[in-house]
């Protein structure tokens, strides 16, 4: 095991610090997070501008460089030399922790391998935010962040993912969440689930239903502002791959075995496509076929 110790003055290398910032209003800003912008050498940034608009509301004028998705891998070996030369560095992002939805995480993995000291800052985050005021279980939760912009490969996670019992916490942009919750319902159901829209800013909104219930209000609003959606988790088991009951049923056979429970022609397609991993499409072709 190898041991940091955060606070040893004896160190003769810089540090870099990752420092949270608010992510809507400004007044979530630490003391300690704004004496340490005020202390390293520089402060590097996913952008500057917004950076640069903190650091002069807070009076801070420490030097401002760029470490973004677009640069990080070219700008991280300069931020590697600096910290061996002693020099103390602040990542920040445009809003709440570094690295969690948001550049840094490459950079704090090089540094530790390394041997460079990586100080953490308490702070400002979305998901915890809006997981604690959802009204759905806390004790345990998956945090997942963005899911994929493509419907297939969106479709392709959810599915990964319908088995997770914990609440689930996601993030999205207002202009790609309507087909987010209508992908939600497809593959996961009809669950609980709280859209929390600009957190801690002035039309900060909490919306509590079911996921049908946040479609509708899609169809219904003028969607803005950025989303934290907080998802139940289900109470179904996972199958046993090494066993399953359809294996020697055809899809006929297999979706009249819902009707036959009662479910109607629709559910029992869904439920079939769900088992098998499939989409609706293909079982209903074949189905209807017959």
């Amino acid at each position: 095991m190898k041991s940091q110790k955060s606070y040893d003055v004896s160190n003769e290398r810089g540090v870099l610090y990752l420092v949270p910032t608010p992510i809507g209003n400004l007044e979530d800003m630490t003391f300690r997070a704004i004496r340490i912008l005020k202390e390293v050498d520089y402060i590097a940034a996913e952008d500057t501008r917004q950076t640069k608009k903190l650091c002069n509301h807070f009076e801070i004028d420490t030097p401002i460089t760029s470490y973004h998705e677009h640069n990080k891998h070219t700008k991280s070996e300069q931020l590697l030399s600096d910290l061996d030369s002693e020099k103390n560095i602040a990542l920040v992002s445009d809003a709440g922790m570094p690295c969690i939805s948001d550049p840094g995480y490459e950079l704090v993995v090089a540094a530790v391998k390394e041997g460079y000291t990586v100080v953490p800052l308490p702070g400002p985050n979305a998901a915890l935010t809006a997981l604690i005021a959802s009204g759905l279980p806390t004790g345990q939760f998956y945090f997942y962040g963005f899911l994929n912009r493509n419907k297939k490969q969106r479709k392709e996670q959810l599915q990964e993912l319908q088995y997770i019992k914990e609440s689930m916490i996601f993030y999205e942009a207002p202009h790609r969440l309507k087909e987010t919750l209508k992908s939600i319902e497809e593959i996961l159901g009809n669950r609980s689930i709280v859209l929390c829209r600009e957190l801690t800013k002035r039309y900060e909104e909490f919306l509590r239903g079911s996921v049908l219930e946040a479609i509708e209000w899609t169809n219904a609003t003028d969607i803005r502002g950025e989303f934290c959606l907080i998802l139940e988790g289900t109470n179904e088991e996972a199958p046993d791959e090494s066993n399953l009951w359809w294996e020697q049923l055809t899809i006929i056979e297999h979706v009249d075995h819902y009707v036959e429970e009662g479910l109607s022609n629709k559910e029992a397609i869904k439920q079939v496509a769900k088992d098998r991993d499939v989409s609706k499409r293909d079982i209903y072709s074949e189905y209807h076929v017959h």
